[in-house]
């Protein structure tokens, strides 16, 4: 999981620092000197590290914080703020062209995950309503054209390649117009890597920039290599001049170096993350909701934007005139919201964005979810409607069905009657004190006043 060292470690430095009613100029230092260990631990660069304690300590000796009545949530807040300004401090996003269509072009060393990664941003950019094409500009890796039609197909996107030109620049220009044409209003260019940096291979990327003239150069890199990934991001800026940085593996880095990195190093900001080897796993980069996870305060926004994405509104309705009648949750209903939180990613992912949760150290295997669906599709439309039905008998046949034990049955079934009791008392208001004092605890206090306003405005929708 992203950042898990590093935000085990911060989120005991800020669980340390709300505890305390004073501190003084030692114990600051003394947590400092934690919290810059932490950091270089997670492969974050030695000057952005010094720079980044620095201004935390210039900052809480300054405003006369350790005086105040909260000193440890106003360093709290400081160590926040300057987390967020080190990842970029603002949300940064590709520019379109109001003349379209808008080219963006995608490079980085070979096995970044390019190709993979201009079929995510396709993918994203439909959502948003755009209408995407992907353009085969690797003319040397064997089998590139074919992987890009095969992530085209995948996703129902079209790609354009001319197998019969080496030529790169008269590709694109190819693409450009066939974009035009048939109306596409963004273009990706999959370019060519290489396994290290060469004169070659820049010379290649600044002909395309010269004729192409693409609106958007992101570089593509992978966020496993730590330091390397932020040495790769300078060299291509300092040669190409890139206009901002498309982080993959960030799911896999535990370390978070790069992330971390980047920005201060280069100028140039994270755009987009890939957070998982399926092609709907990317997404925008957000500092502050990024800096929010890193230090356990959850990303209450980003849970509801993926829900917008994934959830079917006619099933919700469906869900809630149910709900409103007071009728039971079957497992009809219950295996249709699996299915549409599965779209949003896995359980622990989505668990970890919850404010307060990071503390509970649950782990969610995303196996169980897949076993729960083979359960209910082993049942009768009947039995799913009235669990009630489910004897000894019946639960061997569904055992045999979904390849699983009558153990996991009845172990699934159990935790089905829990969340249908939970639901009965949500409709009541007659919640669990313990349940109340555990949602209560998960900081939603502590989100910022435009982040509430935002969930205000996305709720009220």
């Amino acid at each position: 999981m992203a950042f898990e060292g590093l935000s085990e470690k911060l989120q005991a430095f800020t669980k340390k620092l709300r505890g305390k009613a004073r501190i003084n100029e030692s114990e600051l230092n003394e947590m400092l000197r934690e919290v810059k260990l932490a950091l270089l631990e997670a492969d974050v660069n030695y000057k952005v590290v010094k720079e980044f304690i620095n201004s935390i300590h210039d900052k809480a000796l300054g405003q006369d914080v350790l005086k105040s009545l909260t000193p440890g949530q106003q360093v709290v807040k400081i160590v926040k703020d300057e987390l967020v300004e080190l990842l970029g401090g603002t949300d940064s996003k590709i520019a379109f062209t109001p003349n379209p269509p808008t080219v963006i072009m995608l490079v980085g060393l070979q096995g970044s995950g390019k190709t993979t990664t201009a079929g995510k941003l396709a993918n994203l950019l439909r959502k948003q309503g755009k209408s995407p094409l992907l353009v085969a500009c690797d003319v040397y890796r064997p089998a590139a054209i074919k992987q890009l039609q095969v992530v085209g197909a995948q996703l129902n996107i079209p790609v354009y390649a001319n197998e019969n030109e080496k030529n790169v620049v008269k590709i694109a220009k190819q693409a450009k117009e066939i974009a035009i044409s048939k109306l596409n209003d963004v273009v990706i260019l999959d370019t060519a890597g290489r396994l290290q940096i060469d004169e070659t291979l820049m010379q290649e990327l600044k002909d395309i920039k010269s004729n192409i003239k693409p609106h958007e150069i992101l570089l593509v890199v992978d966020a496993m290599t730590g330091q390397e990934a932020v040495n790769i991001a300078e060299k291509f800026n300092e040669d190409l001049g890139i206009d901002g940085v498309v982080l993959t593996k960030l799911d896999g880095d535990m370390r978070g170096g790069a992330a971390i990195s980047v920005k201060k190093v280069t100028g140039k900001p994270i755009k987009f993350a890939g957070t998982g080897e399926k092609l709907n796993e990317i997404e925008e980069f957000h500092p502050d909701r990024m800096a929010s996870r890193i230090l356990g305060m959850g990303d209450v926004l980003s849970i509801i934007e993926q829900a917008e994405v994934a959830f079917d509104k006619e099933e919700a309705e469906k869900l809630e005139k149910k709900l409103r009648k007071n009728k039971d949750l079957d497992l009809n209903d219950y295996l249709a919201q699996l299915k549409q939180v599965k779209k949003m990613g896995s359980f622990s992912s989505i668990l970890k964005m919850i404010p307060g949760m990071s503390k509970y150290n649950i782990n969610v295997d995303d196996k169980e979810f897949s076993r729960i669906e083979a359960i209910i599709s082993s049942m009768t439309n009947e039995e799913r409607e009235n669990p009630k039905l489910l004897n000894a008998s019946r639960r061997i046949r569904i055992a045999k069905g979904s390849g699983t034990e009558v153990q996991d049955i009845n172990k699934f079934m159990k935790s089905f009657e829990v969340t249908q009791s939970m639901m009965k008392k949500m409709r009541s208001g007659n919640l669990d004190p313990r349940m109340k004092k555990m949602m209560k605890s998960m900081n939603l206090d502590k989100m910022s006043e435009e982040d509430l306003k935002e969930l205000e405005k996305k709720f009220d929708k």
